[in-house]
This record gives structure tokens, sequence and C-alpha cells, in this order.
């Protein structure tokens, strides 16, 4: 893992795997290891999300002809953009 930023509706993660390993074996393995971690560190989940079905199907991947670094700032700006977005909701709610 080289990048994760978590926000409350979705996950922006930068990863380097190994080219023998499928990108969807990789995806259902961190999504499946990640909820059954969530639900047992929080019960109210499991409450909430009947089913254990925490995660929605998709996922965005791109594997060719994008510059890691540009990944990274990008995973680093939206953060940056979300918080601010946040805040000024705040302000105008406050």
């Amino acid at each position: 893992m080289l990048e994760l930023k978590v926000r409350p509706d979705h996950i922006h993660l930068v990863v380097s795997i190994a080219p023998k390993y499928a990108i969807s074996s990789i995806m259902g393995y961190l999504k499946g290891k990640l909820a059954i971690r969530l639900f047992e560190r929080y019960e109210r989940l499991g409450r909430k999300y009947w089913g254990r079905h925490l995660w929605s199907r998709g996922y965005c991947v791109s594997t060719v002809g994008i510059d890691e670094e540009k990944i990274r700032k990008y995973v680093q700006w939206q953060e940056k953009k979300e918080r601010e977005i946040e805040q000024q909701q705040g302000k105008l709610l406050g």
C-alpha cells in the first residue's frame, strides 16, 4: 500500500501489486478482509448492513499510462478539496 485516504463514503487507495496477481482478486481480498475487521470492531455496522454487504461491487483501477506520482498527488489533492468542502458546509450550517 503506497497511499490511502479514507472518506465517509469512499476510499482512495494506491497499491503496487505483482503482475502475476489479478486485480479483481486483490480487490476482492482487500474488501473482504477489511469488511470482516470492521464488522468485528464496530458491531453496529453489522446491524446497519444486514447481510454484511458493506462495499459496492465496483471499483476504479488504472494500471497503465498514468504516472504513479500523479495518482498520489491526485489522492492527496482530493482529500484536501473534500475537507475544504466539509469546512464550508460546516460554516454554512453552523
